[in-house]
């Protein structure tokens, strides 16, 4: 099986493009556009009014000492993700989602078609509003437990799993990790076309609940169609001892959907940001730390134990923004984004929102983390997509659908090869499943764009 060992590190990636960036500050000419504040007070490039100025070379030593001031400049999302990985741990802990889980396979596993589309709908919504991924890793053997006896096998499991978490992220309405940083680099509303998002997510959510359970049901008419046929399961896939439901895991879920509720209200009605989610999240580990009886050395541990599970996240973000603030110190970022527009100005800006896919789909295989790639490539989309006659919320969705749905293919995604290792299932085998999948999808999400462009979205 392929391992993630053989590819650079996400952090390796981003501190090379840090190196690169400022030896282009070294090479490329210096150059602005000019930005006016639309009404909103949101600052837009103007077209055509790129110009020269005078080069601010860096010292040599900048790519070092600019790192802090990445990290200081992205504080703000670091610890809001390390509230939030904190806080999701807390609400596992009372065994309230894997309670949710055990009472769907418990009152649907007799019903195949339901159970998948029941279960992915679940994992979907949860990625799509909280960016949940990470979180369904030990759902993997229950899932794989599951499908083995309903007479499908692993690649059904890992397809319900992962296609949702893939299909929640790449349709996100409220996912803190990527559309709410993208939408704030990009100066879009946070309240914005959440209907259509919504909408996309059911159509993606019906082609990957076909996909998976047309491949389920041939598995069960003919075993020897598995791809993992020849795979020993025998051992080491039982049921976890509790997911019963109880009045206070019903009470923590209940907890936990008023809160989602309470944060969509607020950011269409408050503008919440950064602040104000923090709150609710940690209200909700309050709130649920009572409901679940949890002690405070428990939540203490399970909190500490789920932001440090954020680390990796946090510490790319930093590096990540640390790119802009190298290119922005050297005055080249502008030049960056008029060498990329010029072939797009001469494509349609439907071809140019398409063209915006392409290169986020690309750049996900080298930065496999949402919030990272959110701040190495919108920087230079949203005032791209100015100059190209394409929306900036056309932009932030051309990066979540690159972002969302490449991950559930490129092996440089290490929670993707740890699901598939925890499931046993090839690389290659799974990439035989999902491909089709996602080839469709991409249909859906290019006729989807067109559309946005000339809608006006």
């Amino acid at each position: 099986m392929s391992s993630p060992s053989r590819f650079p590190h996400s952090l390796v990636l981003i501190f090379a493009m840090i190196v690169i960036a400022q030896l282009a500050t070294y090479v490329l000419p210096a150059g602005e556009f000019q930005r006016v504040a639309d009404a909103s007070g949101k600052l837009l490039v103007t077209p055509g009014s790129y110009a020269q100025v005078a080069a601010t070379p860096l010292p040599w030593h900048s790519f070092l000492t600019l790192i802090p001031r990445g990290l200081a400049k992205g504080a703000d999302v670091i610890f809001f993700v390390f509230v939030v990985g904190g806080v999701i741990a807390v609400v596992r802990a009372t065994g309230a989602i894997d309670a949710l889980i055990g009472a769907a396979i418990r009152k649907l596993g007799d019903r195949p078609l339901v159970l998948v589309s029941v279960t992915m709908a679940l994992l979907a919504v949860g990625a799509s509003t909280v960016g949940m991924t990470e979180e369904y890793m030990p759902f993997v053997p229950v899932l794989v437990t599951l499908c083995i006896a309903l007479k499908m096998d692993a690649v059904v499991a890992l397809g319900i799993i992962y296609g949702a978490g893939a299909i929640g992220y790449g349709c996100a309405a409220l996912n803190p990790f990527t559309v709410i940083i993208a939408k704030g680099i990009a100066g879009v509303d946070l309240a914005s076309n959440q209907d259509l998002r919504w909408g996309l997510l059911a159509v993606c959510l019906a082609i990957g609940v076909h996909h998976v359970m047309r491949y389920g049901r041939r598995v069960q008419r003919d075993p020897s169609a598995s791809l993992v046929a020849d795979i020993d399961y025998s051992r080491g896939f039982e049921m976890p001892a509790d997911m019963r439901m109880s009045a206070a895991r019903v009470a923590v879920l209940a907890v936990f959907a008023g809160a989602i509720a309470l944060f969509v209200w607020g950011i269409k009605v408050h503008d919440w940001y950064f602040t104000e989610l923090m709150a609710v999240f940690l209200a909700i580990a309050l709130a649920s730390a009572v409901l679940g009886r949890l002690s405070p050395n428990r939540v203490a541990s399970e909190f500490c134990s789920g932001a440090a599970e954020m680390t990796s996240t946090a510490l790319l973000i930093g590096f990540a923004y640390t790119i802009q603030v190298v290119l922005n110190d050297g005055r080249v970022i502008d030049t960056v984004i008029q060498a990329m527009a010029e072939p797009l100005q001469r494509a349609t800006p439907e071809i140019a929102a398409i063209g915006m896919l392409a290169f986020q789909s690309v750049t996900n295989f080298f930065i496999p983390s949402g919030s990272g790639q959110a701040y190495v490539v919108m920087p230079i989309m949203a005032p791209l997509s100015d100059l190209v006659g394409v929306s900036r919320e056309v932009a932030v969705l051309a990066y979540q659908f690159g972002d969302g749905f490449t991950n559930i293919i490129v092996p440089t995604n290490a929670l993707l090869m740890g699901m598939l290792t925890l499931a046993r299932i090839p690389y290659v085998r799974w990439a035989r499943f999902i491909l089709p999948l996602l080839a469709k999808i991409y249909v859906v999400l290019v006729v989807f764009l067109i559309w946005a462009v000339q809608a006006g979205i």
